[in-house]
């Protein structure tokens, strides 16, 4: 087994929630099997989800306020504030991420997004015409691990919020694919708190086997810059 570096980035209030238990359970089986891993556990971090001029203690234009010019000059200056800096650097010490979380309004918890809001600087995470698979995160491999509060039904093809995979595709494409990740098929609970405690430990025991197994784990369809790079040429 080839020994990974894991970044698990965390969003639950809870300790004691079903998200905690799975992140438990890969805290606790990862180093056991050969892996480096670190978790960011942004509530018990207090993170503060806000980008704006904190991120930086130096900056490129004191009078006006444009994120991705400040990014770029604090990509080039190193003047990312302390804690953006710890956070880049997990990130880019990991060679898998897991975004562990439940899912809110059919998003992420806004602490997670405001995390990859800064995080996800230019310069650092992506810029410079690097995208897809040839992004700044490339070869990188990140997975979601995710909750839902009601059961499958609503999730389904006839269900009060559909499939859930178009649910999470602004976050495989939009911010993981985008940035270089090979995005691995994700891990979806449906409504633990519904399921008996026999039914939990089943899970849990599902999980762990996906992560004795995360080198080799199924990944969602890679989209080659290139490719689509010609396909705009032709349609020009």
């Amino acid at each position: 087994m080839t020994a990974m570096r894991i970044l698990i980035v965390h969003a639950h209030p809870e300790p004691r929630s079903f998200n905690g238990a799975l992140t438990d359970s890969a805290r606790a089986l990862l180093p056991t099997i050969g892996h480096e891993l670190i978790v960011s556990d942004l509530y018990a971090m207090e993170w503060d989800p806000v980008s704006d001029r904190r991120n930086f203690t130096i900056r490129a234009d004191p009078e006006r306020y444009d994120q991705q010019a400040e990014e770029r000059f604090a990509a080039s200056a190193g003047s990312f504030s302390s804690d953006l800096r710890a956070e880049m650097d997990k990130l880019l010490w990991a060679d898998t991420v897991i975004f562990q979380f439940p899912i809110w309004w059919l998003g992420m918890p806004a602490i997670m997004k405001g995390w990859i809001d800064r995080v996800f600087a230019v310069g650092v995470a992506y810029g410079g015409g690097k995208w897809l698979d040839q992004g700044r995160l490339a070869p990188r491999r990140a997975m979601l691990s995710v909750t839902t509060g009601g059961g499958a039904a609503p999730y389904s093809d006839v269900g009060l919020y559909g499939p859930i995979d178009p649910i999470l595709y602004p976050i495989h494409h939009g911010i993981l694919r985008f940035t270089g990740f090979q995005v691995i098929e994700p891990f979806i609970v449906y409504g633990p708190s519904r399921m008996t405690e026999l039914q939990r430990a089943a899970t849990l025991a599902q999980y762990r086997l996906r992560l004795m197994n995360l080198a080799s784990a199924p990944t969602l369809l890679v989209i080659h810059a290139a490719d689509y790079e010609n396909f705009v040429r032709r349609q020009a």
